[in-house]
């Protein structure tokens, strides 16, 4: 038996992609070495090699001509093939995470899983408030919860549509987007304020992310520091959906409704 530690271990599989495919190759089914030069596009001498270096460390063994995983084996594949599934994952949802953490945003680790990405790229600038819109225009009458750190048009509209449809909507928005509303977006501003199915709440403190809740789904959006909409996650899973619950009904205990604002300015 080899005298090494895990991180060796690990090192020693991780170092070469034939290893991890003769490995996965083995978890899949008992193979002669002939077998495994076929399926992973190797030599039988490497192949040979690898084999002896598993065999070192109890994770395969030979009988009758054919080499099989053992149970440790299969456990050191399954365990390497989840860590890739998650390194990949954090590619992808790396640049979303580190935007909320960046603004102090809490969001729970296992909401990721089970989510849906939609990114803003350089082709596609507007992806993502192309996407939240395009949300807001499937509401069909339901209650709508959202909160967003800018006031652009096409919300507007998405949102002016979905009142037209039946569905009420809350928003939460800072004081800066209060103020470009009233200024930008007057007629926008006076649907908000006259409307009993709108009620548009302004946070003190600055917004820095965006949050949408409508039906089964929850949205939370990531802005860049200019505050273009780079990235958001969507799911129905129940970790995200109350955790969007949990943040909204917070942002909004400690916010002013719209129509105080705009009376006292």
């Amino acid at each position: 038996m080899r005298a090494e530690n895990g991180h060796d271990s690990a090192q020693y599989l991780a170092g070469s992609p034939v290893r991890v495919a003769i490995l996965r190759a083995l978890r899949d089914d008992s193979r002669r070495p002939a077998d495994l030069t076929d399926a992973v596009d190797a030599t039988r001498t490497t192949v040979q090699r690898i084999l002896a270096g598993f065999r070192e460390r109890d994770w395969v063994v030979k009988r009758d001509a054919a080499y099989r995983v053992t149970p440790t084996g299969e456990r050191v594949h399954d365990a390497y093939e989840t860590l890739l599934a998650e390194v990949e994952r954090g590619d992808r949802y790396g640049g979303f995470a580190a935007t909320l953490e960046r603004v102090g945003v809490d969001f729970p680790p296992d909401g990721i899983s089970d989510s849906d990405l939609t990114v803003a790229s350089d082709k596609t600038p507007l992806a993502v408030v192309d996407r939240l819109t395009e949300l807001l225009r499937e509401s069909h009458g339901d209650e709508i919860r959202a909160v967003s750190p800018v006031v652009i048009r096409q919300f507007n509209d998405a949102a002016a549509a979905a009142l037209d449809d039946g569905a009420s909507v809350e928003l939460i928005i800072d004081r800066g987007a209060a103020d470009a509303s009233v200024a930008e977006f007057e007629p926008a501003t006076d649907r908000a304020l006259a409307d009993d199915a709108a009620e548009v709440y302004v946070s003190a403190e600055p917004i820095e992310y965006g949050l949408f809740r409508c039906g089964d789904v929850a949205c939370v959006a990531a802005y860049d520091e200019q505050n273009n909409p780079r990235c958001v996650v969507e799911s129905t899973d129940d970790t995200v959906v109350d955790w969007v619950d949990d943040a909204f009904e917070s942002l909004r205990d400690d916010a002013t409704r719209l129509a105080s604002v705009v009376e006292r300015a």
